[in-house]
C-alpha cells in the first residue's frame, strides 16, 4: 500500500503581506505531477488545508483545482481539518465529493471515522481524526474527565474501533511532545497542546500535521511531513518534500521523501549594503526569491528598503545587526519580561486551556492566591 502524506498547505496564506497563492498553485501542480508518477493508492492531507477558517475565494479555487485533478486521476484523497480550518466548512459537500473518492473528515461527534482499503497483504484501515480541543471532546463525552489536550486526544483514540491484527493508519493534527517547531506555527503558552507519542502507539503509521518541519517519531511509525513551502525565515535551512509511505506486511513500513522545488525560495541574506548590492554578490542567485535582508552597517541606509527592492523585488524584511540594535534588543527583552504580571500569564494559560476567559471571581481568587504565595516567599 503506497500513500502520499501531505499537510499544512495553508492555502491563502500571506507571509509578511506577500500573497503565497501563486507559489502554492505552482507547488501543488508539482505535487500533482509527483502523484501521477508515483501512482499511490491514496493521498493523505493532514489538516490546515487553508490558512484561515474563512478562506478567500481565490484560495478555495486553488484547492478545488488541486482536488479536481486528483479526482480525475482516480486517486482516493483523505483530508482532515486542522486548527486553522473550519471543520464545518471543509465538511460541506463531503457526501457528494465522496463519490469522487475525495473524503473529508466530518465535524467531530465521537463516532469513529474509518475506511478500509486492501492490497496483497490484506486490509488497511484509514482512521480520520481532525484537530481536537478539550472543550469539543468534553461536549461529546461529558462523563469523561477531560482537562487537557492529552486527555481529549486519548479519549478520542480510546473510542476508536481499532483491530490490532490489521494495519491501521491514522490522520491526526496535533502537537506531539518533542517536535521541533517553526516561527510560522501557532504556539500555545506553556505547551498545553502537547500530546505524547504513546497516544498513537496502536497505529502502524500516524500521518501527522500541525508542525511545519519534516520529522519522524517512533522509528518512522509517526511522521510530520512538514509544509510544502517555507512560511517563515526560521525554515530557511529546510528542504521541503513530499512524504511517500509504503506499508508492506504488518510491522513493516518504508518512508522516503521526494524533494520539492519552489517557484521562489525564502532565504536570509546578510552583509553590508555595499556587499549585498554589488552585482558580483547577486548575479548567480535568484533575485526573485523572498528575502530577509540583515544589514551590518552601523548607520541606517536612507530609503534602504526601496533601494534594495530594485535588486530584490520580493524583499520582505530589512533588519540591522549592529551595536545599536543589539543594545536595543537587550533592553526590550528585559522590559517585556517585567511588563507582564503573574496574573496576566495565568489568564493567558486559562483561556487557552478552557477556550473562554476567566470570570471576575476566578480572577480575584487567583490574584489572592498569587499574593499569598508571594507573602510566603518573603
Amino acid at each position: 500500500m503506497k500513500l502520499i502524506h501531505l499537510s499544512d498547505l495553508h492555502i491563502g496564506k500571506r507571509v509578511n503581506e506577500f500573497s503565497m497563492l501563486e507559489d502554492q498553485r505552482y507547488i501543488l501542480d508539482q505535487i500533482t505531477s509527483i502523484i501521477e508518477k508515483e501512482a499511490p493508492d491514496a493521498v493523505l492531507i493532514c489538516g490546515d488545508i487553508y490558512d484561515k477558517p474563512v478562506p478567500p475565494s481565490d484560495a478555495v479555487r486553488v484547492l478545488d483545482g488541486f482536488l479536481t485533478s486528483l479526482a480525475q486521476k482516480k486517486v482516493p484523497v483523505f483530508l482532515i481539518s486542522g486548527n486553522h480550518d473550519s471543520a464545518e466548512r471543509l465538511a460541506f459537500g463531503s457526501q457528494l465529493m465522496m463519490e469522487s473518492q475525495v473524503i473529508f473528515s466530518p465535524v467531530y461527534d465521537g463516532e469513529p471515522v474509518k475506511y478500509c482499503m486492501k492490497d496483497e497483504y490484506g486490509e488497511v484501515w484509514i482512521h480520520l481524526l481532525p484537530f481536537l480541543k478539550p472543550a469539543v471532546v468534553r461536549h461529546v463525552f461529558p462523563e469523561e474527565e477531560i482537562t487537557s489536550y492529552q486527555d481529549a486526544v486519548s479519549c478520542a483514540v480510546k473510542h476508536m474501533q481499532i483491530d490490532p491484527t490489521k494495519r491501521n493508519v491514522l490522520l491526526a493534527h496535533q502537537f506531539v511532545t518533542g517536535a521541533a517547531r517553526c516561527d510560522s506555527e501557532e504556539v500555545s503558552v506553556g505547551g498545553v497542546d502537547q500530546i505524547t507519542a504513546e497516544t498513537f502507539q496502536e497505529f502502524d503509521y500516524t500521518a501527522l500535521g500541525h508542525i511545519h518541519s519534516p520529522q519522524n517519531f517512533k522509528n518512522g511509525k509517526m511522521r510530520y511531513c512538514g509544509t510544502p513551502l517555507k512560511y517563515s525565515f526560521s525554515e530557511c535551512g529546510q528542504k521541503k518534500s513530499v512524504t511517500v509511505v509504503e506499508l508492506k506486511e504488518k510491522g513493516t513500513t518504508e518512508i522516503r521523501e521526494i524533494g520539492l522545488l519552489p517557484l521562489r525560495d525564502l532565504r536570509s541574506i546578510r552583509g553590508s549594503y555595499l556587499e549585498v548590492s554589488s552585482r558580483e554578490f547577486y548575479e548567480d542567485t535568484n533575485t526573485e526569491d523572498y528575502v530577509r535582508m540583515i544589514l551590518t552597517d552601523e548607520e541606517d541606509v536612507v530609503d534602504g528598503m526601496q533601494k534594495l527592492r530594485t535588486i530584490y523585488p520580493n524583499l520582505m524584511q530589512l533588519e540591522y545587526d549592529n551595536q545599536r540594535t543589539r543594545e536595543a534588543k537587550e533592553i526590550t527583552e528585559a522590559q517585556v519580561a517585567e511588563e507582564k504580571s503573574e496574573l496576566e500569564y495565568f489568564e493567558e494559560f486559562f483561556e487557552l486551556q478552557n477556550n473562554h476567559p476567566m470570570l471576575q471571581e476566578q480572577r480575584e481568587f487567583v490574584s489572592g492566591l498569587i499574593g499569598k504565595l508571594k507573602e510566603n516567599e518573603l
